[in-house]
């Protein structure tokens, strides 16, 4: 068996160290090519999980404790994969942030699978558009993951998957459930038969809970920015515009706690 090769970190400015150091969000994603580039993975259960659903790993950055302590069984999936090391101390100031489980990993992207491929066989989707912020994109996939949704649409509009947060926020089950780019109007889910669902706060709205919803054979739900919501021309395109009926005075939800909410009466009706 290939055995990790263990690399202590000696200069911080060590050019095979830009990727943990350096490069931002944007830059590790078009490093090479959009499709060739590279995402960082944090902590020993989401790092587990991306090796367990075939993500490729290019380098790792860990505490000494980790190698022979949580991060041993993942070194020994690895081959020789380069893994740099230092203290606790040395490895935030490279970084910009303390390592949460103490272990990073840089991994291919992936090559994401094309509409047709996500629609085929799927009666539950979710739609993000214009979703900006990390925590609620790597929530609502976990939300997704766990209540049953069969795939996740992603604009261009919304914040990178996979970028650090996201993935760390998600646990990991963003490399669970299928998701890919939506590039192409919202309407052409009509021709895969799909019913599609704007979820905002409208007075022609209908409730998460009407039965027209839970009949659909196959219905996609779409979420919004979180500060606007969704743009009039998307909810106009959709086939139904849906909402969760709020008590006390409340104007609306999180979209990561409406989204939970929406998977759930959408998989108890069933």
């Amino acid at each position: 068996m290939d055995l990790a090769e263990i690399i202590e970190i000696t200069d911080l400015a060590a050019p095979e160290l830009e990727l943990f150091a350096n490069l931002t969000e944007v830059q590790l994603r078009n490093r090479l090519e959009p499709e060739k580039g590279i995402f960082i993975a944090e902590s020993p259960k989401v790092i587990e999980l991306a090796l367990r659903y075939g993500y490729e790993p290019v380098a790792f950055l860990m505490e000494r404790k980790r190698i022979t302590g949580q991060a041993k069984e993942i070194l020994a999936r690895c081959g020789q994969v380069p893994v740099y090391t230092g203290d606790r101390e040395l490895l935030a100031h490279l970084a910009g942030y303390t390592l949460t489980r103490g272990v990073l990993c840089a991994m291919r992207r992936p090559v994401l699978p094309a509409l047709s491929e996500l629609c085929r066989g799927a009666r539950r989707l979710a739609i993000l558009d214009g979703m900006a912020d990390a925590t609620n994109v790597g929530a609502l996939f976990r939300s997704a993951a766990a209540l049953g949704i069969d795939a996740v649409l992603v604009r261009r509009s919304c914040c990178d998957p996979l970028c650090r947060r996201a993935v760390r926020v998600s646990m990991g089950t963003i490399f669970q459930i299928p998701w890919g780019y939506l590039d192409e109007d919202i309407t052409l889910l009509g021709d895969f038969g799909f019913k599609t669902a704007a979820m905002t706060l409208q007075p022609a709205s209908v409730g998460i809970d009407d039965r027209r919803l839970s009949a659909e054979k196959k219905l996609a739900l779409v979420f919004g920015s979180e500060g606007y919501g969704l743009e009039q021309e998307v909810i106009d395109a959709c086939d139904y515009v849906v909402k969760i009926p709020m008590t006390h005075g409340v104007d609306s939800l999180n979209v990561a706690a409406a989204s939970a909410v929406a998977f759930w009466e959408l998989r108890v009706r069933e």
